[in-house]
């Protein structure tokens, strides 16, 4: 038996029991990670350097990417070191502090996708209002505002989660550090408090989630309504790239979240949080930029800048 104040560190669940298969694990890894730092990468700079794209979409989808680069930041690297050296340690102050930045990164990324969903309702059903109602001003305050929120949210979730008493070891049943993990271990009727928060925090997730749904009921009511073929899928083009982007995100957390106990195993729920903890932040470049050309022209034309510089002027010519 143990409490909170004699653990010093926690013990993580590893992806695999053989030194061998921990290697290729880091490896696979590290292709991820690097494939999600490109993505993001060129998506920021791209937006960043082109003034062509510094509307309220791109604005977002900056922010997006930010909070992408983060979030995938906050739980491979660890879980790359712990498959590299074959450790599953994680120091009681560094699982804090992966908790808080994790819980942070992904509360801000699901509000950010509202206002994103806002976003494509008044680019479509409100077109001659677009400029008052998302202007640059109006732009900051919404991303503030969803950095802020998810900032709270994980503050409090945080320091709550790890001012309980912990009784029941210090072995998670996770990649990585996350709150209901860290519940589990709790001796004490003082868990309650923190559910009481996941509860509050769940139903301003699940208004959200409405909030989308609704959206996007009006945009496609509008979309069906515009006469001509070609203005309709320049119309669902704008929205399909967000559109799956949001289904990808709440999908796999709610599979992670709301699966049956029936099916649960220690296997299956760390395969299914390295689905929505690592695959959307990798995925979400790729959906973007797939079916965007103004963004993809945009990339060729950075891409083609910076070749310039490196190469001599005879091979830009």
């Amino acid at each position: 038996m143990s409490n909170s104040s004699s653990i010093s560190q926690f013990l993580l669940l590893a992806f695999a029991d053989r030194q061998e298969l921990q290697l290729l694990h880091f490896w696979l890894f590290l292709g991820i990670y690097l494939a999600a730092l490109l993505g993001n990468g060129l998506i920021i700079t791209t937006i960043t350097c082109d003034h062509h794209l510094h509307t309220p979409m791109y604005f977002f989808l900056l922010n997006l990417s930010l909070l992408d680069l983060g979030s995938i930041s906050t739980t491979l690297p660890k879980a790359m070191a712990n498959s590299l050296w074959d450790n599953t340690d994680i120091s009681y102050k560094g699982c804090a502090a992966q908790t808080f930045f994790f819980l942070f990164l992904i509360a801000g990324e699901f509000y950010l996708l509202t206002i994103m969903s806002y976003d494509r309702y008044v680019a479509i059903c409100k077109p001659l209002h677009y400029g008052t109602l998302l202007g640059s001003r109006a732009c900051v305050h919404m991303a503030a505002a969803a950095w802020g929120t998810g900032f709270l949210t994980s503050l409090l979730h945080t320091a709550n989660t790890f001012s309980l008493p912990l009784c029941q070891g210090n072995a998670l049943d996770q990649f990585f550090c996350e709150v209901p993990q860290i519940l589990k271990l709790s001796c004490s009727l003082s868990y309650l408090r923190e559910i009481g928060l996941i509860v509050v925090s769940a139903s301003l997730e699940f208004v959200c989630f409405v909030f989308i749904v609704v959206s996007y009921v009006e945009i496609f009511k509008a979309v069906l309504r515009i006469p001509s073929e070609q203005g309709r899928h320049k119309a669902f083009s704008m929205c399909l790239p967000h559109l799956a982007v949001v289904s990808l995100f709440v999908s796999t957390g709610i599979f992670a979240y709301l699966k049956p106990p029936s099916i649960s195993s220690p296997s299956l729920d760390l395969v299914v949080s390295f689905l929505y903890s690592v695959v959307p932040p990798v995925v979400n470049p790729l959906i973007y930029s797939m079916r965007n050309q103004e963004l993809k022209g945009s990339l060729r034309k950075q891409l083609g800048i910076l070749c310039c510089y490196k190469l001599p002027p005879v091979f830009c010519k």
